[in-house]
């Protein structure tokens, strides 16, 4: 069943109109059906409350004021991280970039401090 902070995409008559994030599901009076809490993600932001299945929670086709409706749990597409097929190179030497170890880094990994005030002041061509 979709579950709470569950994204969902919402059908009207088989076309997709809005999503929603799913804040509650409590169980009705009525056996086996649910008040189903959804913030709609549009403008301006909704909270609506609706009775259903559990079916119908699970994206089974119900009605609403004569017209069919469904919800479809999203679920974010897994897309490749942008910069897989790219060398990690340094861009002031074009040096590969060693992944520092955890345990005991080597000196050359550890990072140089640079004072701003020297590097301000030698740009404006005054001695630090």
């Amino acid at each position: 069943m979709a579950e709470i902070k569950d994204i969902v995409l919402i059908y009207l008559e088989d076309d997709p109109v809005s999503f929603a994030r799913i804040e509650d599901i409590v169980p009705d009076h009525k056996k086996d059906w649910f008040q189903i809490r959804l913030l709609m993600l549009q403008v301006p932001l909704q909270v609506v409350t609706w009775i259903l299945k559990a079916d119908y929670i699970n994206g089974e086709t119900f009605s609403m004021n004569g017209k069919s409706m469904r919800l479809e749990k999203v679920a974010a597409p897994v897309a490749p991280f942008e910069h897989d097929n790219l060398s990690e190179t340094s861009p002031e030497n074009d040096k590969d970039i060693e992944s520092p170890e955890t345990d005991n880094p080597p000196e050359k990994n550890k990072g140089k401090i640079i004072s701003f005030s020297k590097r301000k002041a030698h740009k404006n061509g005054q001695e630090p």
